[in-house]
């Protein structure tokens, strides 16, 4: 064909992450459908050549790369209403987490992107359940927090919640806060095991707590005019590959987190499990946090979820 189509697909992370391999599942489920049509490209992690990971966003808004993906709390600034999925202990588990957002609260926070960004949204990847690491102490309590220094991601609520925790929250893009870590400048952080392992942090975090405090998402998100312009076969088949890769990705992501704990583990690290009374003490120190975000968000997300 004499003028294909060029997709640019990019993230932050190594070829081998689950994330990697899922836009890679689309960008073949693409090629095969479309063959000489498309061209796609990949930019597996742009902190390769200088980015920070928030870079992603202005990397697609501006046209450079037609789709990516970041965790939504980077946003929260822009969009108020993503803050919403930041408040702590929102969902009991994934199958609950995964109808919200694969649902109709999915869905209203796709639209409110769209209105304050030049994206369009197609879908949500899974970032997963959070946990506590850091190279002091164990944590079992909140009081085991008080006065530890924790990177957490650019998101108020986040923020809020590990001061009620106890702790000392500093936010701060991933690619700060790694050479941080490697070098001791901050005590602790919070991420999946799989991010965790990914980026290195076992290596110099002995102490890990199974807090599951956050679950975030991931949306998939597309330069709005590139994507509005192709044709109604090409937009189709992108939403469908969409589809299957979040279902693709989520798979991907319970097989890394069980291989992330066995390298937590090998690394000679502590892994600690909180029993029901300690994960309830966790939740009542942060319930305060409701209350605060009840005056400045809308009650029916809270009525998206079943925690009206």
């Amino acid at each position: 064909m004499t003028n294909p189509i060029h997709i640019r697909m990019g993230g932050y992370g190594p070829p081998t992450t689950g994330f990697s391999r899922s836009l890679k599942f689309i960008g073949d489920r693409l090629q095969k459908e479309f063959g000489d049509r498309i061209v796609v490209k990949y930019v597996w992690n742009i902190m390769d050549f200088g980015y920070r990971a928030d870079d992603i966003w202005w990397l697609v808004e501006d046209g450079i790369l037609t789709l990516g993906y970041q965790s939504s709390s980077y946003l929260t600034d822009r969009v108020p209403e993503l803050s919403f999925v930041d408040l702590p202990f929102l969902f009991a588990d994934n199958a609950q987490a995964r109808s919200a957002m694969d649902g109709a609260l999915g869905k209203r926070l796709a639209q409110a992107m769209e209105r304050e960004t030049n994206y369009r949204v197609l879908g949500w990847f899974e970032n997963g359940f959070r946990h506590i690491s850091n190279r002091v102490r164990p944590v079992r309590t909140p009081a085991d927090l008080k006065g530890l220094s924790v990177r957490v991601l650019p998101s108020k609520i986040q923020a809020r919640t590990f001061e009620l925790l106890g702790a000392d929250p500093k936010i701060m893009d991933l690619t700060e806060a790694i050479a941080l870590i490697t070098r001791n400048g901050i005590d602790g952080q919070e991420n999946p095991l799989t991010n965790t392992v990914t980026y290195g942090v076992h290596k110099f975090h002995r102490f890990h707590t199974l807090s599951n405090h956050f679950y975030i998402s991931r949306p998939i998100f597309l330069h709005r005019p590139t994507f509005d312009a192709w044709p109604d076969d090409l937009k189709a088949a992108m939403q469908s590959a969409i589809d299957a890769s979040v279902a693709f990705q989520r798979n991907l992501h319970e097989q890394e987190e069980e291989e992330s704990r066995r390298a937590i583990e090998a690394q000679g690290c502590e892994i600690l499990e909180l029993d029901a009374d300690q994960h309830k003490a966790f939740a009542a120190a942060v319930r305060p946090i409701y209350q605060e975000a009840r005056q400045s968000l809308s009650e029916d997300l809270f009525k998206l979820t079943g925690t009206a």
